[in-house]
């Protein structure tokens, strides 16, 4: 059975212009899988990335708006968030949360990678993720 590193890296050598593939743990914020290209990517700024993406799906922010929401409608909403697409001025960064297993899937690819197919590639290659993750 391949490695979480090994389908990371199937992922983004199957899209051109991509730069980085990582799963993260959901509740640690542990990085569990990581493919990247690029040289000035430190392990100390990946663990900043895995924290802030945790954060965006998990944080205290977000969870605060889920239960004023859960409020004024009465029944509970809670990790609402799944797919959280961000546009940098350099970069994509398309995310999706894999429930089952508690992680987020992130790529990030250069501006030049069409919207749709960034989303495509890392929608379909969702299944041999899971298939790795714990």
């Amino acid at each position: 059975m391949p490695s979480i590193t090994d389908v990371v890296r199937e992922v983004g050598a199957k899209l051109d212009g991509c730069l980085a593939v990582g799963v993260i743990d959901l509740g640690s914020g542990m990085i569990l899988g990581i493919y990247h290209i690029v040289p000035h990517f430190t392990q100390a700024y990946l663990d900043a990335v895995a924290a802030a993406a945790v954060d965006m799906f998990r944080g205290k922010t977000v969870r605060r708006v889920e239960q004023t929401l859960s409020e004024a409608h009465g029944i509970e909403i809670k990790d609402s968030f799944e797919e959280i697409f961000i546009s940098s001025s350099r970069v994509y960064h398309f995310m999706v949360v894999i429930k089952e297993k508690g992680a987020i899937v992130i790529v990030v690819t250069k501006k030049t990678v069409n919207q749709g197919m960034g989303w495509a590639v890392l929608r379909s290659n969702l299944k041999s993720i899971e298939t790795v993750l714990p």
